[in-house]
């Protein structure tokens, strides 16, 4: 996927489109399954900033949201009653985290990485359910408040989920501001060739670590508001099927947009809980395995890719060389 299909005023107009959306959804669904979908939305975009700018696959992206969920909610349930304290505890913890395992798995690639991140993953997951009287073990940690703002009182669902909103808004922007800077063109290099990449003098360890690093940290930034928005953090959390439902809601949008995992998470919310809610409830992961199926045969590029490649891609024409003209060489139309 070209970056230039993401940036200018092509960036704008599909960004300001979603923020449209976001602003009226909870209006149109349930508040606080609009909170989960914003959330989700920014994990998957979190994800993204890792497998479509460096190819790294993890499968332990729910190591930093689940880990981070329980950090915000024994913070507020410990007496601080701060949703900033809570917060910006649990993103320190999910940076700290990935500091670590990035340290251990960036020196690996492709299915060792993935496995690398998938292992320490579920280390963590047990531990969370080993250490009950810290996590609550199977029922996990309940919340009655979600704490205060600078004494502004976050329980009506609307305010918090405008709150998570303008917090995930300006995550995005950051995610894009990464990727289109000098630090996301030697990312991109990396991808292609990272041998190449070396070979001019970058230490591409240091900056597959650093993407890691800021991967995860938004992943735990996504991970607590949800768990602060549910009043819940509990094993699901930290299990490894989060892991693949940020993966799918990823491909379903489109590796390498930004945008694109966030449609590809609004998708795979939906499904999930509005089919749940039908006389086929009990068959919702029939029926979301075979969209996921569908979208990757019609779209391979995902939904959001596809469409700006089909619609937005700069074309290409036929012209004469110059420099010999009886030959025809591929020039790039002027993009808009």
């Amino acid at each position: 996927m070209s970056l230039s299909l993401i940036q200018g005023r092509r960036g704008l107009l599909v960004g300001g489109m979603l923020f449209a959306a976001g602003l009226v959804l909870p209006y149109v669904v349930y508040p606080v399954f609009a909170i989960n979908l914003v959330c989700f939305a920014l994990a998957a975009v979190s994800f993204d900033l890792l497998l479509g700018f460096t190819g790294l696959l993890s499968f332990g992206q729910a190591m930093f949201w689940g880990g981070a969920g329980y950090v915000a909610t024994i913070l507020i349930k410990g007496g601080t009653g701060s949703f900033v304290v809570a917060v910006l505890g649990a993103v320190a913890y999910a940076l700290v985290l990935a500091l670590a395992v990035g340290f251990v798995a960036v020196r690996r690639s492709g299915i060792y990485f993935a496995m690398i991140t998938l292992a320490i993953a579920e280390i963590q997951y047990f531990l969370a359910f080993q250490l009950a009287d810290l996590t609550g073990g199977e029922n996990g940690i309940q919340i009655v408040s979600r704490g205060t703002l600078f004494g502004l009182s976050l329980e009506d669902d609307k305010v918090y989920y405008y709150l998570v909103l303008v917090v995930a808004v300006l995550s995005v922007a950051f995610a894009v501001r990464v990727v289109s800077s000098p630090f996301g063109a030697v990312l991109a290099a990396m991808r292609e060739n990272e041998v190449r990449a070396r070979s001019v003098g970058y230490r591409t360890e240091s900056f597959r670590l650093a993407a890691f690093v800021m991967s995860g940290a938004l992943a735990g930034l996504a991970g607590s508001l949800f768990a602060i928005g549910n009043r819940l953090a509990g094993l699901d959390g930290v299990d490894w099927h989060t892991s693949g439902a940020i993966v799918m809601m990823t491909i379903l949008g489109g590796i390498g947009t930004i945008f694109g995992p966030i449609v590809g998470a609004a998708l795979f919310e939906s499904l999930d809980y509005f089919v749940s809610k039908t006389p086929i409830g009990d068959k919702t992961n029939i029926v979301m395995g075979t969209v996921f199926a569908i979208v990757i045969l019609v779209a391979r590029r995902g939904i959001v890719g596809e469409i700006l490649h089909r619609f937005f891609a700069p074309r290409k024409r036929l012209v004469e060389d110059e420099d010999q003209p009886d030959r025809l060489i591929v020039d790039p139309e002027p993009s808009v």
